[in-house]
């Protein structure tokens, strides 16, 4: 892979974007839609954990996380996801420092070598770390469109078998950033399935798995679970969106014994730890559900407001999960040109989607659409839906 093609997936959507607004004064007082950061309050005990545990700053850290940590983990996924008594939290739990980290190290490092010309596969639209991963791997990325036509999710019916026995690994992310999609246990058994038959990893972002309105929305571990292994399967999972604690940087993989055994042997010496005060308060987070309720209450209150104000303009149907919105700007130009409308006339700063997908033969299925992150408060929120409409109309 060329360095050139290695580039033109590093760059950061937000440098992009700040390169399309450079100079360009804000129609209003500027609000900023375009950052996935929470903007809720993570839970208040989070801080009396860090001081109690603080004199932890001076140790190492375990490379797998304390015990205590990886229990909590294991105890949330079995409750949650109705695996108590098939999961193991010294075997299937690998504690991460933030999710990005897991993401991007685990295909660098779990190769298949009897591959030839291997390639990971991947969403588009897609979190950059993806592809950024596969290339460091030595594996081309592809990108499978995921559109209005198939649900917003990748379609795995219609990958060519040539292409399957090439590929390595599989990132599949429910709920989807950006459009909020969510697969189904059926969908998330197929593609089980594809990972058996073709001796190929899922890496199951669901990081935004704990933010919905309606219904919780399905894991990958649960499904796997039903066929009794977690065989080529790790799931990601973070406390930066389901507790509003993005600056702690903790996540954790969890799936085959045998991945995270060979993931662990890597993170023993080329990750970074998580200090132990911050795994303590991690733990606190886990085995807490009542922040992560009133969480869900206050993004509900924003997808209320989207229903209010929105409607269905702009293509807009109420997502499965997470905290964006996904509008079609196709009638006004595209993601760039509606971009810069908003910020020239109403002050509010969203992301092109265009940024986010990547061209290829069918085009860039992200360049119609633009991103809002619902994060900041109902008020606010509302104040820039309003200015949106008003500029843009339905």
């Amino acid at each position: 892979m060329s360095s050139l093609a290695f580039q033109s997936v590093a760059e950061s959507p937000f440098v992009r974007l700040r390169a399309l607004l450079d100079g360009i004064l804000p129609g209003a007082g500027p609000v900023d839609l375009t950052i996935g950061e929470p903007k809720h309050a993570f839970p208040a005990f989070v801080m009396e954990v860090i001081s109690r545990e603080a004199q932890g700053f001076g140790r190492y850290p375990p490379i797998p996380g304390t015990a205590r940590l990886r229990r909590a983990i294991a105890a949330w996924l079995g409750s949650r996801y109705g695996l108590e008594g098939h999961l193991d939290a010294d075997r299937n739990v690998l504690p991460l420092n933030g999710t990005r980290e897991g993401l991007f190290l685990a295909p660098v490092f779990l190769k298949n070598p009897d591959k030839q010309d291997p390639v990971i596969l991947m969403p588009n639209p897609f979190y950059p770390v993806y592809a950024v991963a596969a290339i460091s791997a030595g594996a081309r990325p592809v990108y499978l469109p995921a559109t209005a036509q198939n649900g917003f999710l990748p379609d795995l019916d219609v990958i060519p078998p040539d292409l399957l026995a090439r590929t390595a690994g599989v990132y599949l992310c429910s709920p989807s950033n950006p459009q909020g999609a969510v697969a189904s246990r059926q969908y998330l058994g197929n593609a089980i399935d594809l990972a058996r038959r073709h001796d190929f990893i899922i890496y199951a972002d669901e990081c935004y798995s704990e933010i919905y309105s309606r219904k919780a929305p399905p894991g990958i571990l649960e499904v796997a679970r039903q066929s009794g292994s977690f065989a080529n399967i790790l799931a990601f999972h973070s406390l930066s969106k389901r507790s509003n604690l993005a600056g702690l940087r903790s996540g954790f993989c969890a799936g085959d014994e045998e991945l995270i055994r060979a993931f662990t042997r890597l993170r023993n010496v080329a990750a970074p730890q998580t200090p132990l005060p911050l795994q303590a308060a991690a733990a606190a987070a886990w085995r807490d559900e009542a922040h992560v309720e009133e969480n869900r209450r206050l993004y509900s209150a924003k997808f209320d407001a989207m229903d209010e104000i929105i409607g269905t303009s702009f293509g807009y149907r109420r997502p499965g999960g997470g905290f964006f919105a996904w509008l079609d700007m196709s009638a006004h130009g595209g993601s760039e040109a509606a971009t810069l409308k908003l910020w020239r006339e109403a002050g509010v700063k969203v992301l092109p989607g265009a940024y986010l997908g990547m061209e290829t033969a069918g085009g860039n299925p992200g360049e119609p659409y633009i991103r809002l992150a619902l994060v900041a408060d109902e008020e606010t929120t509302r104040m820039a839906l309003r200015r949106i409409q008003d500029v843009l109309g339905g």
